[in-house]
C-alpha cells in the first residue's frame, strides 16, 4: 500500500495529457512529485508551481541510464519513491498489413520496455520500505480492439498481462498494482502525440482507413476531461485495497461490458467443445 502522509510520487510523460494533469492534482494536495519528461522545458512551469516539493527530471524511458538516474536522484531528494506512475506512451495508426517494423518496435519499447525498466527501478526501494502503488497506464484498448490500432493494443495487452503478474509478486510485499484505463479523453493522444504509417492499403479504406479518420477527427473532442481522470486516480490510489483495473469514462466502462459480454458468449456457445478437449475422466 502507498503511504497516505506526505507520499512522494514519480511520474512518467509529464509534459502532456494525463501526466501533466496527474502532477497537478499530487501538488495541489501537497505532496512531493517527481516530474519527468524527454525535455524538461515542457515541465519546467509545473515544477516552479511548487518548487519545495517538485523535481523536475530529463527522462526518456527507452533510455536505461536516465531511469537509474532519475531513480537516484528522486531517492536522493526525497528519500523514498511511494508512487510510480508509468504513464509515458504513445499511439500508432496502422493496420496490420500496413505496419512498419521500426515504428512498431520504437512504441513497444517506450510502451512496454520502458514501464518495465522504470518499474524494475523503482521496485528495489519499494521493496525495501515495504510499501508502494506502481500505477500503469494502460487503456481501454489493453481490454478491447478496434481496427487501425492493432499495434497499439498489443503493447497495452502486454502492459496489461505484465502488470496482473506483477501484482501478484508484490501484493505479499506491501506493494500494490493498478492499471488506469481510460477511453477517448481530451489529450494529444489522438493529435500531435500519434504516429501513423506513411502506407495506405485500398482494401482496408472502410476498417482501418475509416478509423484512422475518426480518430483524427475526434481529437480534442473526446467527452473524457484529464483532470476529472487525475483525481479519480489518486482517490483510488488512497483506497485501503486500490483496484487492480481502474476503468476511466464512460465509453470504457461502456466498452469493457461489451468485451465481457462478447467472452462469455464465446465460452457459453463452445463451452461443450472447450471441455472435450480433455482427457475422459476416465484416462485423467
Amino acid at each position: 500500500m502507498m503511504r497516505h502522509d506526505d507520499p512522494v510520487w514519480m511520474i512518467t510523460g509529464c509534459s502532456t495529457g494525463f501526466g501533466r494533469a496527474l502532477t497537478r492534482e499530487v501538488l495541489a494536495r501537497g505532496w512531493r512529485a517527481v516530474v519527468t519528461a524527454r525535455d524538461p522545458a515542457a515541465i519546467a512551469d509545473l515544477v516552479a508551481e511548487a518548487p519545495q516539493r517538485a523535481l523536475g527530471l530529463a527522462l526518456d524511458v527507452t533510455r536505461v541510464e536516465q531511469i537509474r538516474a532519475a531513480v537516484d536522484s528522486a531517492q536522493q531528494r526525497f528519500g523514498r519513491i511511494d508512487a510510480l506512475v508509468n504513464n509515458a506512451g504513445y499511439g500508432y495508426l496502422a493496420a496490420i498489413e500496413e505496419g512498419e517494423d521500426a515504428a512498431v518496435r520504437a512504441m513497444f519499447e517506450t510502451n512496454v520496455f520502458g514501464l518495465v525498466e522504470t518499474t524494475r527501478a523503482v521496485l528495489p526501494g519499494m521493496r525495501a520500505q515495504r510499501s508502494g502503488l506502481i500505477v500503469n497506464v494502460s487503456s481501454i484498448g489493453g481490454l478491447t480492439a478496434f481496427a487501425a490500432t492493432g499495434y497499439y493494443h498489443a503493447t497495452k495487452f502486454a502492459v496489461e498481462g505484465l502488470s496482473e503478474s506483477l501484482a501478484l509478486e508484490v501484493r505479499p510485499l506491501g506493494i500494490d498494482v493498478m492499471l488506469v484505463e481510460p477511453g477517448p479523453f481530451r489529450t494529444n493522444w489522438a493529435g500531435p502525440s500519434i504516429k501513423e504509417s506513411a502506407l495506405r492499403i485500398d482494401d482496408y479504406a472502410q476498417t482501418a482507413g475509416a478509423r484512422r479518420e475518426q480518430t483524427h477527427a475526434r481529437s480534442g473532442r473526446q467527452v473524457g476531461d484529464p483532470v476529472r481522470g487525475a483525481r479519480v486516480i489518486v482517490d483510488a490510489a488512497l483506497a485501503a485495497r486500490p483496484p487492480l483495473h481502474l476503468l476511466l469514462g464512460g465509453l470504457a466502462v461502456d466498452a469493457a461490458r461489451a468485451k465481457i459480454d462478447a467472452l462469455r458468449a464465446d465460452i457459453d456457445a463452445w463451452e461443450a467443445s472447450s471441455r472435450g478437449a480433455d482427457f475422459p475422466p476416465e484416462q485423467a
